[in-house]
């Protein structure tokens, strides 16, 4: 649900879909053992149900949830490789620190001083606007938009705002 990445694909029958539903963890069919098998029942890496989306013609089923620890096999975040790097994973990281970060850390300094952070905002966005303004060139505006977006996010979770708010005002917007 935070990085919208695909961990995994599994199977299901109508029980399996019924046991997610009552439970709230994902529940699949294991057909080679031919028993229903909660994910992370023996690893305690379960799958927390948070949103559960059917396909158009209703014969797939797309689990937004929030997994425990890693969710392949193999110890690696997804079956389907590393895990994709966007906004909704930046900002899962600066959750992630702002709960569990070692209290020196950068981002920790920035969440517990409300006015270094708003300082460090309005001198990103100046080097932003000098990056263009002067034409320092293409990789000079990136690192600097990249430098103003990372503080930003920083703001959104210190005010206990998300990304997907935001996403909604700008779809909102575009309407």
């Amino acid at each position: 649900v935070q990085t919208r990445q695909v961990l995994m694909l599994g199977y299901q029958n109508q029980e399996a879909a019924q046991k997610t539903t009552q439970t709230g963890f994902v529940w699949f069919y294991s057909r080679s053992r031919k028993r229903l098998w909660q994910k992370g029942e023996t690893s305690g890496n379960t799958l927390r149900l948070v949103e559960a989306r059917l396909d158009c013609d209703r014969d797939a089923i797309l689990y937004l949830v929030e997994p425990a620890g890693s969710t392949c096999h193999t110890g690696q975040v997804s079956c389907f490789g590393s895990q994709v790097f966007n906004l909704a994973r930046l900002e899962a990281i600066i959750r992630q620190r702002d709960l569990t970060g070692n209290p020196s850390s950068y981002t920790k300094k920035l969440l517990a001083s409300e006015d270094y952070l708003l300082a460090k905002i309005t001198e990103e966005a100046g080097e932003v606007v000098q990056a263009v303004r002067d034409k320092e060139g293409d990789q000079q505006v990136v690192w600097e938009v990249s430098d103003l977006l990372y503080h930003l996010l920083v703001v959104l979770v210190s005010q206990g705002l998300d990304l997907k708010k935001i996403e909604r005002e700008l779809e909102r917007r575009s309407k």
